[in-house]
């Protein structure tokens, strides 16, 4: 069993995130910045150098903050955009020069057990089954927990990925919206055939909302301005209201969305991506709303290191 100072690091395809806790699984630091490293890779299947340039220079403030901190171990996890570009692996090296923390590339089915270990931290099980929804950039898991295990399936649609694909206007034509609607409606497809039990949930089932997308609806939803986790974390949106802003934040441009009190620099572009996503899930699964999580996958590395 080791012991001290963790770490784990979660180059996603929107954003880049660190979190350091101390011997005893509590937080030290909590760092998240906007880097966009899935910039394109949806249309060209590399990642860009400015997009891993930005990249490269967070996880040079991280490894400062680690200095500080003294961390003594940690995981670097590379998800969706790393996995799909060609040059992934020159990215981990990179990545991996710069953290002193060998960087990998998770697969969705692992992507989607360490979100729900992440996401169930700090609750007790449904009374019917557990759904868990991690929203990401290029990607976005499903796990089903219920009383005879646990089943992942990685879906390849994301804020980014959605976005990038067909909304190409701001704001996006109901055109646009119909062609993302129906991208989020083939990834489900998928989903429910992987693991048909999604198509009929038992009573007193629930699903827990992780990532950046339903993090900032909660806080416009709530009229929470200056990001509190505490406001954030376990906060319930009903499938009316998911509807609701959703057709809001459709029918306004980028720049309308950024002014928008709870709006997170850097989601504005992609929100309504996630959203579709988020509005296609809840409505498949019969289910009347999420409740939002703030711990998610990056709590679920953490949690990894601390137990090896």
């Amino acid at each position: 069993m080791t012991s001290g100072v963790r770490c784990a690091i979660d180059c996603g395809t929107n954003s880049t995130r660190l979190l350091i806790i101390d011997s005893h699984g509590s937080t030290v630091v909590r760092e998240m910045r906007i880097t966009r490293l899935g910039q394109g890779v949806d249309a060209t299947g590399r990642l860009a150098d400015e997009a891993v340039d930005r990249c490269l220079a967070v996880l040079g403030e991280y490894r400062a903050l680690m200095d500080a901190a003294g961390v003594e171990h940690g995981r670097l996890a590379a998800t969706s955009a790393a996995r799909d570009a060609a040059n992934g692996p020159a990215f981990l090296a990179a990545a991996s020069r710069i953290t002193g923390v060998e960087a990998e590339i998770l697969s969705g089915a692992e992507e989607g057990r360490l979100s729900f270990a992440g996401a169930m931290e700090g609750l007790e099980p449904a009374m019917g089954a557990d759904v868990v929804l991690d929203i990401g950039g290029g990607s976005t898991e499903v796990v089903l927990a219920t009383a005879t295990g646990l089943s992942a399936y990685s879906m390849q649609v994301g804020c980014v990925r959605v976005a990038e694909r067909t909304l190409h206007s701001d704001p996006a034509s109901p055109e646009q919206l119909a062609e993302a609607r129906a991208m989020a409606e083939v990834a489900l497809d998928g989903a429910i055939e992987a693991i048909p039990e999604l198509a009929r949930l038992p009573e007193g089932s629930r699903l827990i909302g992780l990532a950046g997308t339903v993090a900032t609806l909660a806080m416009i939803d709530g009229d929470i301005v200056e990001y509190d986790r505490d406001a954030v974390h376990h906060r319930w949106i009903s499938r009316q209201a998911v509807v609701g802003w959703t057709t809001t934040l459709a029918a306004e441009t980028s720049a309308e969305r950024a002014r928008r009190p709870g709006m997170v620099a850097g989601r504005e572009d992609v929100i309504v991506g996630g959203l579709l996503v988020l509005q296609a899930a809840l409505e498949r699964f019969g289910l009347d709303g999420c409740l939002t999580s703030e711990s998610d996958i990056l709590d679920g590395l953490a949690a990894s290191v601390r137990e090896s």
